[in-house]
């Protein structure tokens, strides 16, 4: 069993051949850290999400997800990965509790892990509340909360605390820090703010 859960040797990837958005990443995560992957914007990290997620295929075999190649592993994989690419995907019009339910149903969870779910991102008072209501922090929990559900072993969050409020930052600090600790969930983050890595995580590239 590897030690690492996430590893790329010279990953690369362009879109075109005259744009070229990564050259040769190499890094390795261990199991159980939080793993601060910085870099200012534009500089591929998003990119490097969507390929660890499998939402853009990679060009060349240079990933692996728990010592396997993550080509192999497609698509039984999903569910050891939780992840929040970009901007969370809520139904705004919905409650905080019925935009768990609904990618509850999708999975087969219970209504008991919905509820542990909200609590779990510090949201149950707010959970009847419209997803609307919610500050950007608060839709960033909840987004996580969706990720968490399917309880993964590894956590991929892309600029998760950008544009939020310094309140907004540290929740969502707090919240990474408790399920690294409390839950072993191995987190690996992108972020181009050098001080609030620094404050989080266990391992910075």
């Amino acid at each position: 069993m590897s030690e690492y859960s996430i590893e790329t040797e010279n990953l690369s990837f362009h879109y075109s051949k005259d744009k070229k958005v990564l050259d040769s990443i190499s890094i390795k995560v261990p199991k159980g850290s939080i793993y601060g992957f910085l870099g200012p914007n534009g500089a591929g990290k998003s990119t490097t999400m969507r390929l660890l997620t499998g939402i853009i295929p990679e060009q060349e075999n240079a990933i692996k997800l728990f010592g396997q190649s993550l080509k192999d592993q497609l698509p039984l994989v999903f569910h050891r990965i939780g992840s929040l690419v970009e901007s969370p995907a809520l139904y705004l019009h919905l409650s905080g509790l019925d935009n768990l339910r609904y990618i509850a149903k999708l999975r087969g969870i219970s209504e008991e892990k919905i509820k542990e779910t909200l609590e779990l991102v510090d949201l149950t008072k707010d959970g009847n509340r419209k997803a609307k209501q919610y500050s950007l922090g608060m839709k960033q929990r909840l987004a996580i909360g969706m990720a968490l559900l399917s309880e993964p072993e590894l956590l991929l969050l892309d600029e998760p605390v950008n544009g939020l409020d310094p309140n907004g930052i540290i929740e969502i600090r707090k919240l990474l820090i408790k399920l690294n600790k409390e839950k072993g969930i191995t987190i690996f983050v992108s972020s181009h703010l050098l001080s609030e890595i620094e404050k989080m995580c266990t391992h910075v590239a």
